[in-house]
């Protein structure tokens, strides 16, 4: 007869006892379905000085998420009507989102400091403007992805130049998408609509 301690005898037990719940917790956790994100507020950002910003802050806001850049030929008329919205609306519940990207033609070269630097001094825009992404490509950020592929699927494609912009409701859902090209001004309509401003 093989004789074990008892010491023995109870790491045993312990060890059989701690890999069968961890065979369990691993079988449970992949049956799961992965969590796709249902809304914006989904995400987590960095800032421009790199610290995490979660997106549930803006819950209840309606947003206007803009991929931008210092160098554009639509800088200046961008920022400018951005800024003309976001002093009219931002306390009927009015957030600009303002991301940088350097993928159209390189015109946002500048690192971040650079880039808030230009944007404060030259446009004292008040909205945030966060940390540099990619909006297009396998390196876009996840934000972006869920962005342009909206709930349903209907925004599939890519973003084809700085400026363009996406509208967001108070759920956290993309309602719109608008070209490079639209005036920031034009969107005043939707924006009140939004807001639940006659």
């Amino acid at each position: 007869m093989l004789c074990r301690s008892p010491i023995i005898l109870v790491f045993s037990l312990s060890l059989s006892l701690s890999l069968s719940l961890s065979l369990f917790f691993v079988h449970v956790m992949a049956s799961q379905p992965p969590k796709y994100p249902e809304s914006v507020y989904d995400f987590t950002i960095k800032d421009a000085n790199g610290n995490d910003v979660d997106l549930s802050i803006f819950k209840g806001k309606v947003l206007l998420i803009v991929n931008v850049a210092s160098k554009c030929g639509l800088t200046n008329s961008n920022y400018t009507e951005l800024n003309q919205l976001y002093e009219k609306y931002k306390d009927q519940g009015l957030e600009i989102l303002a991301f940088p990207c350097n993928q159209f033609g390189e015109q946002e070269p500048g690192s971040n400091d650079e880039i808030q630097e230009f944007v404060c001094t030259r446009f004292k825009s008040e909205f945030p403007v966060f940390g540099k992404v990619e909006v297009n490509g396998e390196n876009a950020f996840p934000l972006y992805k869920f962005l342009k592929s909206g709930k349903w699927g209907i925004f599939g494609d890519d973003i084809q130049w700085n400026f363009a912009k996406f509208l967001v409701n108070k759920d956290g859902q993309v309602v719109d998408r608008y070209y490079p090209t639209t005036s920031p001004l034009s969107l005043e309509h939707d924006i009140k609509k939004l807001l639940g401003i006659s």
